[in-house]
């Protein structure tokens, strides 16, 4: 159905701006805004290939999670518009949420419940066959680094790192054709980020799922990204590759160029893990 379509993201010139509450918003305010709220998307735009593994990076505040809500038919865009393989995300919402899936760092779980029957849950939800989704599952699960008595233990036994590679495994298990990882690594041990790393390679290589990462993980959007944009106050400050992006700074005392070092060029800011967007 969609193997004609090559763009399977596009936003153009979308903003999304929220009311202030309590002074507790610390986005960037755009000069033009009502004195009572904050701009957390600014006139935004661009575009995903299919098959592609797009980056958005910046620190936490930036705009990252608001732009993957608004793809995700979570938010409406108070301007502009967003499609997801031709589907307008407002006028089609119900045809775009058929084709994504969702992971992001703030994931629920019936925490009773085990990894296995939180992810069986799922499944029955998207329609998928209980004794497919089972196998898959177990897959996924093990393939994740889960031990096949973990997979059957009770969520709220779970460690975070754990927890939320079962919320990248059900994420999975719908085989979705655009696949939204917000933050997916956070929480997670180094050998756990190489793991599901891999795994969203695979997903890409073998499934034909085109996918999009927000991350304040600069080795992480250099390892898997084919295109970054780096976004700052709400607004995306370059576009390219990360090969590209890290030619435009010359070496640094004596030492190879990093994403950081180009966020800084951009920016003029240090990227660092703050609090929650």
């Amino acid at each position: 159905m969609y193997e004609n379509i090559r763009t399977a993201v596009v936003v153009s010139e979308v903003t999304k701006q929220f009311r202030k509450h309590n002074g507790f918003f610390h986005l960037r305010r755009r000069k033009d805004a009502a004195p009572s709220t904050v701009v957390a998307v600014d006139r935004v735009s661009f575009q995903v290939e299919r098959g592609e593994i797009f980056g958005i990076l910046g620190p936490n505040g930036s705009g990252k999670s608001t732009l993957v809500r608004l793809i995700a038919t979570l938010l409406l865009p108070d301007s502009g518009q967003v499609t997801v393989f031709g589907h307008d995300v407002v006028r089609e919402e119900m045809a775009v949420r058929r084709l994504i899936n969702r992971v992001s760092v703030e994931a629920s779980f019936f925490k009773k419940l085990s990894a296995m029957e939180n992810l069986l849950y799922g499944a029955r939800l998207y329609g998928l066959d209980g004794r497919q989704a089972r196998e898959r599952a177990l897959h996924i699960l093990t393939r994740l680094g889960l031990k096949r008595d973990e997979v059957f233990q009770p969520m709220e036994e779970m460690s975070r790192g754990m927890q939320q590679k079962v919320a990248i495994a059900r994420a999975f298990l719908t085989q979705p054709v655009l696949l939204l990882l917000d933050e997916p690594t956070t929480g997670l041990d180094p050998r756990s980020k190489r793991e599901v790393q891999t795994f969203v390679r695979e997903l890409r290589d073998n499934h034909d799922a085109t996918i999009l990462l927000t991350t304040h993980d600069m080795q992480e959007a250099d390892a898997l990204c084919d295109r970054v944009a780096i976004i700052d106050g709400g607004r995306i400050v370059a576009l390219d590759t990360p090969t590209a992006l890290k030619a435009r700074v010359g070496r640094t005392n004596g030492h190879d160029v990093t994403l950081e070092d180009v966020f800084m060029e951009l920016t003029g800011k240090k990227l660092r893990v703050e609090e929650e967007e």
